[in-house]
């Protein structure tokens, strides 16, 4: 085979390659779309649903992401103020933090994230008519746990430093026991005081799926004309 047979093989081969990889690339970012529309619609339906109880005790651990995530529940007990923790936040209001307390009911400790505070109301001095004593009734979403921290800034117990609501992690440096493998996000329900905030929860899922896919299917078109064009009759000698 001439040099050029050999590299008209090349080439013929490299478009072969793209068109077979592009479009599987195309096809899988399509099922990757309806994936994430039928999330979308799964949560909003769990969002807009009328609250249900928390899952009993005995069910903690069978319970997967898909049973958790954006369930609204109500929970009622009584807050253990005194063994709060602050998560570093970025919100809509501005840096802060989130205020992350215990909530002991009937079926155990449950962590609720009640909202966002400014750096001016870290205290809880600050906060004082926030910080209900007696039976209280939450409502908000279930949320899954966030281990280990945001990505070059992992939680340090240590330091009172956290950076993401690492539920497990929380519990241990707080001495709690019998604690529920995922927290609630309360919803917007006003605190006295003002604060925390709540309801402050992004139900937001980025779904740009159909643009990947019409980018690998464009890569994919040029691979398919590369292919005509080599395949041409005035291409074929060598």
């Amino acid at each position: 085979m001439s040099r050029r047979g050999g590299k008209r093989v090349f080439l013929l081969s490299l478009c072969l390659l793209g068109l077979v990889l592009f479009g599987a690339l195309g096809l899988w970012q399509l099922e990757r779309r309806q994936w994430k529309l039928d999330l979308i619609a799964r949560v909003d339906a769990r969002v807009h649903a009328a609250p249900a109880a928390l899952p009993a005790r005995s069910s903690w651990a069978r319970l997967g992401p898909a049973d958790i995530e954006y369930w609204k529940v109500r929970a009622s007990g009584v807050w253990l103020h005194e063994r709060e923790t602050l998560v570093d936040a970025l919100t809509e209001r501005g840096p802060g933090s989130w205020v992350l307390t215990p909530l002991r009911t009937a079926e155990g400790v449950v962590l609720v994230n009640r909202g966002f505070v400014p750096p001016d109301r870290r205290a809880a001095s600050k906060r004082v008519q926030g910080q209900q004593r007696g039976p209280v009734a939450v409502t908000g979403l279930l949320r899954l746990t966030e281990p280990n921290g945001r990505f070059l800034r992992p939680n340090r117990p240590a330091e009172e430093r956290w950076f993401s609501r690492d539920v497990r992690a929380i519990a241990e440096a707080r001495g709690l026991i019998g604690v529920a493998p995922f927290f609630i996000d309360a919803d917007s329900t006003t605190n006295l005081g003002g604060y925390p905030v709540g309801g402050l929860t992004v139900v937001r899922f980025r779904n740009t799926h159909l643009l990947y896919a019409l980018t690998w299917f464009g890569l994919a078109a040029l691979c398919l004309g590369g292919l005509v064009l080599l395949l041409k009759p005035g291409q074929a000698r060598a």
